[in-house]
């Protein structure tokens, strides 16, 4: 039969500063690629998430020992670690943002969620797992990235909506630049718009869904349409980023 050791409940403050300090550089690994992305949640946001954990699992351990002699008294390390599991949704929920038709921050979303385990295992004294997940984690959001994006790059389709000026040849400009730059359009829906700041003319919505081998052309594309003088705006999801590009609609009526 194996002795439970009298010190089982208590830790060194060496140990303690040891685990935070890890807590602090694996959290902040993670927070630092989501910072250098320009996500949501960045740097600090990883490291507060990570470190926050780690003490909460050292507290949920450690910080109840005075009370295991006690008669009627159980102490359950794993409950602590489980709140914090289920209450860190609210900050995933707080990094997705849906903006026009991107809905984005899934990732980041979950990196938090990862952070909080990384965080829960080094403040357990499991400094392997936690290392390994760090790992695991960055491979995931640095290198599968840019492989998926290689993999997808046929397959990726792209919504794209803007308002333009109902006017003969648009629409014909429109499509051709599209065209020219190799992006096809796999459909295509139209309708006019009141808009009653513009009674002099009438306005139209497109909702393109398109498909580009090579995704420098279907940025140079929009970023030629969204310059053109009877584009009035332009929203997309390329590149999971929401982009608006909205002109001075009395320079339209003055043309």
């Amino acid at each position: 039969m194996k002795l439970i050791p009298m010190d089982v409940w208590h830790i060194s403050y060496i140990d303690l500063t040891l685990r935070f300090f890890v807590a602090a550089v694996l959290g902040g690994l993670i927070g630092f690629e989501r910072e250098w992305r320009n996500h949501p949640a960045g740097l600090r946001t990883h490291i507060l998430v990570c470190v926050g954990s780690t003490a909460i699992m050292l507290l949920s351990i450690y910080g109840f020992s005075e009370f295991v002699d006690e008669v009627n008294v159980r102490v359950d390390p794993a409950r602590l670690a489980a709140q914090v599991i289920s209450g860190i949704g609210f900050l995933g929920a707080g990094a997705i943002m849906r903006s026009g038709l991107t809905v984005s921050g899934l990732t980041t979303a979950a990196s938090i969620w990862v952070v909080a385990a990384i965080g829960l295992c080094v403040g357990a004294g499991y400094y392997y797992v936690a290392v390994m997940a760090t790992i695991a984690v960055l491979i995931s959001l640095v290198v599968l990235h840019k492989w998926e994006n290689y993999l997808m790059r046929h397959r990726r389709r792209h919504e794209i909506s803007m308002r333009i000026i109902d006017e003969p040849g648009n629409l014909a400009q429109i499509t051709a630049v599209f065209a020219e730059q190799g992006v096809q359009i796999q459909n295509l829906r139209m309708h006019t718009v009141d808009d009653k700041e513009m009674d002099e003319v009438s306005i139209m919505e497109l909702h393109c869904t398109l498909k580009a081998v090579i995704p420098e052309g279907l940025r140079h594309s929009i970023g030629i349409i969204s310059s053109m003088k009877g584009v009035l705006s332009l929203e997309t999801d390329l590149l999971d980023q929401y982009t608006k590009n909205v002109k001075d609609s009395s320079n339209h009526l003055s043309l």
